[in-house]
């Protein structure tokens, strides 16, 4: 059986709206932590001129091939082994990388390590794309986005919803900067950082 998560049903429109305008001259797109599959199926489906490559844990992979077995589409790829904390990444020709929902339940050094990994992978004007919930100068931008982050450190202390200054110093040490930031649904954020050096 699939596994389904409701959020990806969601969040897939308004997300695609987006994708819509920055990927339209783009070729390749990493997915780092492509979770049930439903967003890479979904996203593939919709920008068929891009090749999407899934990634993510091997605990999902089983899950994510199911849904692109059903789905058949040529421009989806199996997905990668990828932890972002392994020291080396699968060597990869894309222009773009996608992350939804994932920084947050990540560890502070695996954010880190993302981040970095990420600067390495794109070239120069590659594009980095994270979709999620975010705190502006140390402050929660909702009463249940604060709600969220406690049930997000009841569950692992060490995740929790990020800063997006924090995360705007990683891109820069990464060799990237800041290209937009949207303001999405259910107050969640779309963060894109282009690779500049």
């Amino acid at each position: 059986m699939k596994p389904y998560a409701a959020s990806c049903d969601e969040n897939r429109e308004p997300i695609l709206a987006v994708l819509k305008q920055l990927l339209p001259e783009r070729q390749a797109v990493l997915e780092i932590g492509s979770g049930t599959g439903q967003h890479a199926v979904y996203f593939g489906e919709q920008l068929a001129h891009l090749t999407w490559q899934t990634s993510d844990q091997l605990e999902y992979h089983a899950g994510i091939q199911a849904w692109l077995a059903e789905a058949q589409l040529p421009n989806v790829l199996p997905p990668l082994l990828l932890d972002v904390r392994q020291a080396t990444w699968p060597m990869l020709k894309v222009d773009t990388v996608f992350s939804a929902n994932t920084l947050h339940i990540m560890s502070w050094a695996a954010v880190q390590a993302c981040f970095a990994g990420v600067g390495r992978l794109l070239p120069t004007n590659g594009l980095f794309i994270v979709y999620g919930p975010f705190n502006y100068a140390g402050q929660f931008t909702s009463r249940s986005n604060e709600r969220f982050d406690q049930w997000l450190k009841q569950r692992d202390p060490a995740s929790g919803i990020r800063n997006f200054e924090d995360l705007n110093l990683l891109a820069a040490e990464a060799g990237m900067e800041l290209q937009a930031d949207y303001e999405m649904p259910v107050n969640n954020r779309i963060l894109v950082w282009r690779k500049i050096k």
